[in-house]
């Protein structure tokens, strides 16, 4: 296997060596270890008991800053000339504006190096490169200016539910937001948290949650003992294992390329062509699997990611988790799927633009995650492919799943089906985002005739695009509400679009009570 080159510390040569892996996915396997370790003895011997959140908050920093030189070298500096520039502009523009201001900067500093990286340095190679952990801060950045705007700024009235329960009240320090942004948690892989979630762990006070009685209602405030993070950790690390075993034996042995392979496609029968298509995506999930897994077992380790008791009292440690693994294999529809995969973008995406959109919300999703996620117009070949899908999916589910509800036997019938369309559905959308070029995404393409597409837009076309009840609850109230841009969009859009209408987010807290507001 080449070596890649990398801007980064030399110091794993040998290692990298030794195993045939580049050594920019050795420093930063290396460097997340490292985190996983220290994250132990920061919430053993850093503990909000011990020492102050003034501590808690340097000691992150420092960390989280020396992990990415060790990986990255000086491109290190943007991390901190991004962050830099955007914490300026917001004390300097304000909260009525700021927002916008950091919403233009952070995306288009985003944007700038990922042209960079690709078309200049690197283009095709998945290397271990600055532009994540870029991608990770923009999304941190562009998070919290809304949610100052939202605190500092807007009536509590105009605000949604959870816009009010993450809204920030006042400016945070220099040192709060450098902590917030460059944490060794986070920092290389993400994934992305609210700024109040992440100040109330570093202050300790990520534990003092209510909990839900058997009636679903809150039990009156106690003082519960800490819930101990080891036995999810163990258990995600786990996972973390079986997946990069995974993906060290069984993902080479299926690329995803051999699909566009020309004597492939002149022998192959359909059928073997629908099979190897699955396969070969599903093998290239275990990869995402293993370093989202790893990242939110690192901030478990903290003692971060708890997300408070369910009715059994059991401690949840899904905070920040990035995915559901059992439920992407397992999905029956397309939102499903979406809903379960790079969860915290997810929620990024439904916060900074689905909520706030003014017109089309899922057609401005769509176009501002293929910018987020890159320059490679396979990337935008796969979410434009992807909103069609999407939204013909919702159709067709509103036209023709009641009449499969009716019995357990046609129901399973339908969960079948379903699950063997999506699967294939989301396989043949994301072929682009691997392949990422123009070209042979096309040519996959037009190797099955466009016929997902095709089918996707009749389906659009011919099929009545029904509205749900809950929409047309929507559409009065918006109609009589005096601040119209702030309606609620979970209409038949937020019901059955893009991953922004994520399940999550029905489940943001509750659990998020009183002491999370500032």
């Amino acid at each position: 296997m080449a070596t890649t080159s990398t801007t980064g510390s030399t110091l794993l040569q040998p290692l990298s060596n030794a195993v045939q892996l580049p050594i920019d996915q050795v420093n930063f396997v290396a460097c997340q270890l490292f985190a996983l370790l220290a994250a132990v003895w920061f919430r053993t011997y850093l503990h909000p008991s011990k020492t102050s959140s003034f501590i808690r908050h340097v000691v992150a920093t420092l960390l989280g800053l020396y992990l990415a030189l060790f990986c990255f070298g000086w491109y290190a500096l943007h991390i901190l000339v991004q962050s830099g520039v955007s914490y300026a502009i917001m004390v300097i523009v304000g909260a009525e504006n700021m927002h916008r201001y950091c919403f233009v900067f952070a995306l288009g500093y985003l944007i700038v190096c990922q042209i960079t990286r690709v078309y200049i340095f690197d283009y095709g190679q998945y290397s271990a490169d600055f532009s994540g952990p870029v991608m990770i801060i923009t999304q941190k950045i562009t998070s919290l200016a809304y949610e100052i705007h939202d605190g500092m700024f807007r009536k509590d009235e105009e605000l949604r539910p959870s816009q009010r329960d993450l809204a920030v009240r006042r400016m945070p320090s220099l040192l709060e937001y450098l902590s917030y942004n460059c944490n060794f948690m986070g920092i290389l892989a993400g994934p992305l948290c609210s700024y109040k979630d992440y100040i109330t762990f570093i202050e300790g006070r990520s534990y003092h949650v209510a909990q839900a009685g058997a009636d679903g209602k809150e039990k009156p405030h106690r003082e519960p003992p800490e819930p101990s993070p080891n036995g999810a950790v163990v258990q995600k690390l786990l996972v973390c294992g079986l997946c990069l075993l995974v993906h060290l034996t069984v993902s080479d042995m299926l690329p995803v390329e051999y699909n566009i392979d020309a004597h492939f496609q002149a022998t192959a029968s359909w059928p073997t062509k629908v099979v190897y298509l699955y396969v070969s995506l599903m093998a290239a999930r275990p990869k995402y699997y293993f370093a989202w897994t790893l990242a939110d077992a690192i901030n478990n380790a903290a003692g971060f990611g708890f997300r408070g008791y369910d009715r059994n009292g059991e401690a949840r440690w899904d905070l920040v988790s990035n995915l559901r693994i059992q439920q992407i294999e397992t999905s029956t529809s397309f939102k499903m799927f979406l809903d379960n995969w790079n969860i915290q973008t997810a929620l990024w995406l439904k916060r900074v633009c689905y909520e706030r959109a003014t017109w089309s919300p899922t057609i401005q999703t769509f176009i501002l995650s293929a910018i987020w996620h890159g320059v490679y117009p396979g990337y935008y070949v796969t979410f434009l492919t992807g909103g069609v899908m999407t939204l013909a999916a919702r159709t067709m589910r509103n036209n023709l799943r009641h009449y499969f509800i009716t019995s357990p036997q046609l129901k399973l019938l339908y969960d079948v089906i379903t699950w063997m369309v999506t699967q294939i559905a989301v396989s043949y959308t994301a072929v682009p985002f691997v392949l990422l070029s123009i070209k042979p995404s096309l040519m996959f393409y037009s190797s099955w005739y466009y016929c997902p597409h095709i089918i996707g837009i009749l389906v659009l076309l011919l099929l009545p695009a029904k509205k749900t009840q809950r929409a047309k609850n929507t559409h009065e109230n918006m109609q009589l509400s005096q601040s119209k841009k702030f309606d609620d969009p979970e209409s038949s859009w937020g019901q059955n679009s893009f991953s922004t209408t994520n399940n999550v987010c029905a489940q943001e807290p509750a659990s998020r009570h009183s002491l999370l507001k500032q």
